[in-house]
């Protein structure tokens, strides 16, 4: 087979002056490039010493007033509540609930969820809902603790519930990454205080994982426990630096971190700027933690993993045990998360519930959601999401807190020119709510009672080294640290050094700042075709795919080695983790959750109108698995005549919960009580709820043949009803109710 010669070769081993001219062009412009770059770096170093020294960094985006400060508080804290004030956009009806906002203190300063107008903030405000923010300040109150962070928490969602009385909702509450847990651990204790709960890739089960997968849940077993934390809050000199926490996330992927983040900005240096310089100032903007609050952390969720199984007592003896929220948990997670992973995600519901009927008895209501391939940070960050998920969450936030105890996974689809009443859903896709069971969160954390063991025999080695940190070492480190050289260790971190080193105290960025000024004003980039660029491109993939290789037989090898060191049998014994022990329970029933029966039966004769049209739609929709925003739109706008009057729609979620209650403890006598609770409206009435319900039922798709069996016997006894003067025998206490006699 007879090889073509190369361009190059073909003219007899001389450059064309094509060739010549294309890498001349391709010199300039890298050269170009290289001087922007050094620009937008030093921009970036003096953007970091700015952001230094605000009053209170954060990188909100929008204005925002202070309500509640958590200094002056009698457990003091670093936190503080702000309301977002939104001047372009008409203000919030009074009876709209209140979101609040919690950004993570995971090692990055406050504002993610308000990064941009298309964020969990901005799609709040534009639904028409009052916006809070809870953020914090660099440094913590000394000795401020995570209990006292969490009565801060209950101490701010009281004053914005006294701020919003004629809210028709508790407050909407959205926890990021750490502060999810953190805020199911308030909910846990002030079950109360809370609406709908979003936590956004926040990590509830820390054992959980998939196999070849998310090596950072390793990281405790592999250090031998949280004794290095110990060490590190001691160096510090009781505050645990954050900048060690984001360079955990950087070690995750190392292609990114050094080189497509940077190569990326190189390469698109004319487009990219801006967007690089907005986060850098989200990303290194490091916090600190008091060593108390850290180590609490490491030893009783990343390594411990005690709220997954109601094993949190706080100091004034309340178990956190999250069967007892009693406002929906809505789970949103993502496939390409590899900090927080589905398993770590949605673990917490296998964990704690047996079964479906476990779920229904603590009339707990879980909403699940699992992107395909957002990363950690797009979950709050990204436009696209802010412009999808969470805008179906905030829009549909009322359907969300109606729905009946269960477990659900929301999935949102595009809308479509023939979908029937796209009217009824806002924005540009729909939700639909589909009911799942335990089973099927079962199969994507997958659990291992195997695996759980590894993780219990850590977690006591963890203690053990503690122990002996503390006995052995901690005096002697205690008394050598001083806060200068705490403070010499925080100057030098590698993170901080990365920004202070090119700024315009360096002689030589103002050199670089002259010389980008020139480059601007004769900016040539090459030709999109140009070979080299390829050439440069092809060297780029080359080079991640050397360091993706690389962190695939570093995470293997973390994998392996944990599982050779705590998978050993002799480890487990001394552990007390040995062949057949179950390494985390299932947290015993609260019982006080569980319905008394002859209570529910006497509640299926009470109520009226409200009660019978709810009763009568789940019995006709008992067969469906699915909710459609549309559907429930529908209902809301069938059902204003009576909002109007003066039903509130606390009430009416009260209502809905209750009788799909009791349709599921007694479905024919819930049946046979209907004649009784519609003789206590008006026959009018009672032919307006029967239309309403009609036309629930046949919009959207063709209702099923058991459906439509199911409309037409309820239509009949809401048409019996609505005849004036016909009289229901009361079969509980044997009175005769005269229907034209009785008011809705």
């Amino acid at each position: 087979m007879k090889i073509q010669p190369a361009p190059f070769f073909a003219t007899g081993g001389i450059p064309s002056l094509g060739m010549l001219g294309a890498a001349g062009d391709y010199a300039r412009d890298s050269w170009q490039r290289m001087v922007l770059y050094a620009d937008v770096m030093r921009q970036r170093g003096n953007q970091y010493q700015e952001h230094l020294v605000e009053d209170v960094p954060n990188v909100l985006d929008f204005p925002a007033e202070i309500v509640m400060t958590g200094v002056d508080l009698p457990r003091p804290v670093n936190y503080g509540l702000v309301r977002i004030l939104a001047p372009d956009l008409p203000e919030p009806h009074p009876s709209k609930r209140p979101f609040v906002v919690v950004d993570p203190r995971a090692g990055h300063g406050p504002g993610i969820g308000g990064f941009k107008a298309e964020s969990e903030v901005g799609v709040a405000l534009r639904a028409g809902h009052p916006c809070y923010f809870i953020g914090f300040l660099p440094n913590p109150v000394p000795g401020q603790t995570v209990e006292d962070v969490m009565h801060a928490e209950v101490a701010f969602l009281e004053k914005v519930i006294a701020l919003h009385p004629h809210s028709e909702g508790k407050p909407t509450v959205i926890g990021n990454c750490q502060a999810g847990w953190q805020i199911l651990m308030t909910a846990a204790m002030r079950p109360d205080l809370f609406g709908p709960i979003i936590v956004a890739g926040a990590p509830v089960s820390y054992w959980a994982g998939w196999h070849g997968r998310n090596p950072m849940r390793y990281s405790g077993g592999t250090m031998g426990g949280s004794w290095a934390t110990a060490l590190a809050g001691d160096l510090g000199n009781g505050r645990f630096d954050g900048a060690n926490l984001v360079q955990n996330f950087e070690k995750l992927n190392p292609a990114n971190t050094h080189w497509s983040k940077q190569y990326n900005l190189y390469a698109n240096i004319d487009t990219e700027a801006p967007r690089y310089l907005e986060f850098e100032k989200y990303w290194g903007g490091h916090v600190f933690l008091n060593a108390v609050e850290m180590q609490y952390i490491v030893d009783n969720l990343f390594i411990g993993n005690r709220l997954a199984t109601a094993q949190l007592i706080t100091a004034d003896g309340v178990r956190l045990d999250l069967r007892n929220i009693r406002s929906p948990i809505v789970v949103f997670c993502s496939n390409g998360d590899n900090i927080t992973p589905p398993p770590q995600a949605l673990g917490w519901i296998s964990d704690l519930y047996r079964d479906d009927a476990d779920l229904q008895a603590h009339d707990q209501t879980i909403v699940y959601a699992v992107h395909d391939s957002i990363g950690h940070l797009g979950i709050f960050v990204s436009g696209k999401v802010g412009h999808k998920e969470h805008q179906k969450f905030a829009s549909n936030i009322d359907l969300i807190d109606l729905l009946p105890a269960g477990l659900y996974e929301a999935k949102i689809a595009d809308k479509m020119a023939d979908m029937p009443d796209l009217e009824l859903a806002s924005g540009d896709y729909v939700l639909s709510l589909e009911q799942r069971t335990i089973d099927d969160v079962r199969a994507i954390v997958q659990p291992s009672v195997e695996n759980e063991r590894k993780f219990a025999a850590a977690a006591r080695v963890s203690e053990i080294n503690l122990a002996l940190y503390r006995t052995f070492m901690q005096p002697w480190v205690r008394a050598v640290v001083t806060p200068q050289s705490a403070r010499l260790l925080e100057l030098t971190h590698p993170l901080r050094v990365s920004y202070e080193r090119w700024n315009d105290h360096n002689p030589l960025a103002r050199l670089v700042a002259k010389e980008a000024d020139k480059v601007r004003a004769r900016r040539a980039p090459v030709a999109p075709d140009n070979p080299l660029l390829a050439l440069q491109q092809a060297w780029s993939s080359a080079i991640m795919a050397g360091l993706n290789s690389w962190r695939d037989l570093r995470d293997a090898a973390t994998e392996q080695t944990f599982d050779m060191v705590y998978g050993n049998c002799l480890v487990q014994a001394l552990a007390g983790q040995g062949a057949g022990s179950i390494p985390r329970p299932y947290p015993g029933a609260v019982a006080s959750l569980a319905d008394d029966g002859a209570e529910l039966d006497d509640d299926i004769y009470q109520g009226g109108l409200v009660e019978a049209g709810v009763r009568a739609l789940f019995h006709v929709h008992r067969f469906r698995t699915a909710a459609d925003e549309r559907r429930f739109n529908l209902a809301l706008k069938l059902l204003q005549p009576l909002f109007d009057q003066g039903l509130r729609m606390d009430d009416f979620r009260v209502i809905v919960r209750r009788q799909a209650r009791l349709m599921q403890h007694d479905v024919e006598a819930s049946m046979a009580a209907l004649p009784v609770l519609l003789a206590r409206a008006q026959p009018d009435a009672v032919r307006a709820m029967a239309d309403g319900l009609e036309q629930v039922v046949l919009m959207l798709d063709a209702p099923t043949p058991d459906e439509k069996t199911s409309l037409a016997q309820m239509l009949e006894v809401f048409g019996r009803a609505a005849q004036p003067g016909t009289e229901t025998k009361n079969a509980a206490s044997g009175k005769t109710l005269t229907q034209s006699a009785t008011t809705a």
